[in-house]
């Protein structure tokens, strides 16, 4: 196995390294239990990184996640790569990307945006040659993407070294920074009511729940300010 599909596998496989086709380099988006380790979302016909960085940053700033890899298609579009520590199902996945779609992307016409993986759909691997195109798929440095909005490929196969390399700096979402992250993109109630399971809820209350997240300083600063703004509607 070299440092590609190494790091492939650790951000993205669903199956065991021990399993079958070991060094399969495309990731098993959807394990034999349905669950899922990568989710995609993917926004084309055009590419436009200006609009996309609006969820690679929201998702950092606004939910305290670790960014997601950044790739282009290799066709059309660029796409976010998200990878989870702990499986989650499809049914889990797509609500979660379908709310970013729904925070970071409401003016943009729904048949741009491209979620994966669906029941019946895989994401494509990447890098690799896409047949349509005759171009490359490739992981590419968050300062470099705004470079590829016009040519949203590489022209020749990327070096898995220097994919790698991109890969390497990135980390998995945890299993209770996700559930935050999904908590905190519901409605203004849901938000109170879902974060008692991650913080102790000494009111039944989501008003004085949320003024309560709001002032305790032992709560990370993002989470208050999510709960500051979940108290909008009662103000």
């Amino acid at each position: 196995m070299n440092t590609l599909q190494a790091e492939l596998r650790r951000l993205y496989h669903s199956d065991d390294s021990t399993g079958p086709n070991p060094n399969l380099e495309e990731p098993s988006m959807i394990a034999p239990d349905g669950c899922v380790r990568s989710m995609v979302l993917e926004l084309a016909r055009p590419a436009d990184w200006t609009v996309l960085s609006t969820v690679w940053q929201g998702v950092q700033a606004d939910l305290a996640l670790p960014a997601p890899a950044i790739a282009v298609s290799g066709i059309d579009g660029y796409q976010l790569w998200f990878s989870l520590a702990d499986p989650v199902s499809v049914a889990q996945a797509i609500p979660f990307l379908e709310s970013l779609c729904r925070r970071y992307l409401s003016g943009v016409t729904p048949a741009r945006i491209r979620i994966l993986p669906t029941a019946t759909h895989h994401a494509r691997a990447v890098p690799a040659l896409q047949a349509d195109t005759g171009l490359w798929s490739a992981f590419i440095a968050p300062d470099l993407a705004a470079i590829f909005a016009d040519e949203p490929w590489l022209n020749v196969r990327p070096s898995p070294e220097a994919q790698a390399n991109v890969l390497s700096r990135l980390e998995s979402i945890k299993p209770a920074a996700f559930q935050a992250a999904m908590k905190l993109l519901s409605p203004a109630v849901g938000t109170a009511t879902a974060l008692t399971t991650s913080f102790p809820q000494t009111s039944p209350n989501p008003k004085h729940f949320l003024l309560e997240v709001m002032n305790d300083p032992t709560i990370a600063m993002q989470l208050r300010i999510e709960a500051a703004k979940a108290l909008l509607p009662y103000c």
